[in-house]
C-alpha cells in the first residue's frame, strides 16, 4: 500500500493455532495495526523475505518429513500466490533471503548445518532445484554447539559474496556466488568460542562495517568488511543486556537504522530490544536504552518503510508489539502490544 499505509507478513510457527503466513496493514497516520488475515496456509513458514521488486515472497515451508523454501507471487492487496517450492528430506531451513539483483534465493539450515542456494527463474519468480549445498562441520565449547548450526545467509552490499553466519562452530564464513548459484568458499572468520554468531546487518552507508549479533553471549559484535577478499576484522564487542541480568538470555535479531545512526538487537529471555547509537566516524556502538517488547521470546522485529515506527514479534506470548521509533534518538516508545498472532517469528515489510 501507497502512502500512510503500508502491508507487513509475519512468518509463524504452527505447531499450535497457526494457520501459516499472516498480513497486516500499517496505517502510519493512525499509529495502528489492523486488517490482520492469514495469506497463506502452510506448515511452519517461519522466515520469510521479499524480492527487491515487491513481487515475490520466499518462505520457509515444511511439509511432512520434508522441508525447504516455498515461492509466493504478491498482487497489490497483498494477497499471495502459490508458484512452487523445493523440498528435501529432513528439517526446514531457519533463514531466507534475496540477493539485490534478483538472481539467487539462499536458505540456512539450523538442524543441518547447511547453506543452500537456488537460482530463481526470472519469467515467473519460481525457484529452480538447489545449486549448491554446503555442508558445514565443526562444533563450539556450549553445549548447544554440538555441532554445525547455521542461521543466517546473505549478499554483501556490494554484491560480490554470500556472508553466512554459522552460530555452531563460530564462525562467519565468505563464498563468492558463481552465475550457476555455485558457493566458494574464499574466506572465514572465527569468533570468541561459545558466543554462538546467529544474523548480521550491513551499515546502510558504510557498506565495510557490519554488525553480528551473538545468540549465546547476548553481543553486538562490530566487524570491518574488507571487499576485496571478503574478509572481516572485529573492530568491537559491545553487550546486549544489563551486566546484572544473570537469568537465561539468547540474543536473536539485528537490524540497522536506514540512516545508519542506530543498531536494534533482541533479546529472548530479558525480552527487550537494545538501543545503540553509531559514531558517525568511527561506527562504533554506544548504548541508548533497552526496552521491553511486553511479551515473552522476541524472535525478530523490523522497521516500518518510514523508518518511524518499529514492530516487535513475540513467539512465546503470541503478540506483536507496535513502538514509535524517535529517529533523532533512536529510542522506542510503545503504542499497541495486544495485537494477537500466534507464534509470530519473522516479520517483514513489502
Amino acid at each position: 500500500m501507497e502512502g500512510t499505509k503500508f502491508t507487513g507478513y509475519v512468518g509463524t510457527y504452527t505447531n499450535r493455532e497457526s494457520k501459516g503466513i499472516y498480513s497486516f496493514e500499517l496505517d502510519t497516520k493512525e499509529a495502528s495495526i489492523k486488517n490482520l488475515k492469514v495469506v497463506a496456509e502452510l506448515e511452519n513458514p517461519t522466515y520469510l523475505n521479499i524480492s527487491p521488486d515487491r513481487q515475490y515472497l520466499y518462505s520457509v515451508i515444511k511439509e511432512g518429513d520434508q522441508g525447504g523454501v516455498a515461492a509466493f507471487s504478491m498482487d497489490r492487496d497483498g494477497q499471495l500466490t502459490f508458484i512452487n517450492a523445493e523440498l528435501s528430506a529432513g528439517s526446514p531451513p531457519c533463514h531466507v533471503s534475496v540477493d539485490q539483483k534478483q538472481r539467487y534465493v539462499f536458505s540456512t539450515n539450523y538442524h543441518k548445518g547447511t547453506v543452500e542456494s537456488y537460482v530463481i527463474n526470472q519469467s515467473n519468480g519460481a525457484i529452480y532445484p538447489p545449486a549448491s549445498i554446503i555442508h558445514h562441520k565443526g562444533s563450539g565449547p556450549d553445549p548447544r554447539q554440538e555441532k554445525a548450526h547455521t542461521h543466517f545467509a546473505g549478499m554483501t552490499p556490494d554484491g560480490k559474496y554470500l556472508i553466512v553466519v554459522e552460530l555452531g562452530s563460530d564462525r562467519v564464513f565468505t563464498y563468492q556466488v558463481d552465475d550457476s548459484g555455485n558457493l566458494k568458499e574464499v574466506s572465514r572468520l572465527e569468533v570468541r568460542a561459545g558466543s554462538g554468531p546467529r544474523h548480521l546487518s550491513f551499515h546502510p552507508e558504510e557498506p565495510s562495517i557490519a554488525y553480528l549479533m551473538t545468540e549465546f553471549s547476548s553481543e553486538v559484535i562490530v566487524l570491518s568488511y574488507n571487499s576485496e577478499d571478503g574478509s572481516f576484522t572485529e573492530i568491537q564487542t559491545i553487550s546486549t543486556i544489563p551486566i546484572d541480568f544473570v537469568e537465561n538470555n539468547q540474543g536473536s535479531a539485528i537490524h540497522t537504522s536506514y540512516d545508519g545512526k542506530y543498531v536494534y538487537a533482541g533479546n529472548r529471555g530479558h525480552n527487550s530490544i537494545a538501543i545503540f547509537s553509531v559514531d558517525a566516524g568511527t561506527k562504533k556502538l554506544s548504548f541508548v536504552d533497552c526496552i521491553s517488547t511486553e511479551g515473552d521470546w522476541p524472535r525478530d522485529f523490523v522497521l516500518d518503510p518510514t523508518g518511524r515506527f518499529l514492530i516487535a514479534s513475540n513467539q512465546n506470548s503470541s503478540n506483536l508489539v507496535l513502538f514509535a521509533r524517535d529517529v533523532e534518538t533512536g529510542k522506542l516508545n510503545l503504542l499497541h502490544k495486544d495485537i494477537e498472532v500466534p507464534n509470530p517469528v519473522c516479520v517483514k515489510f513489502s
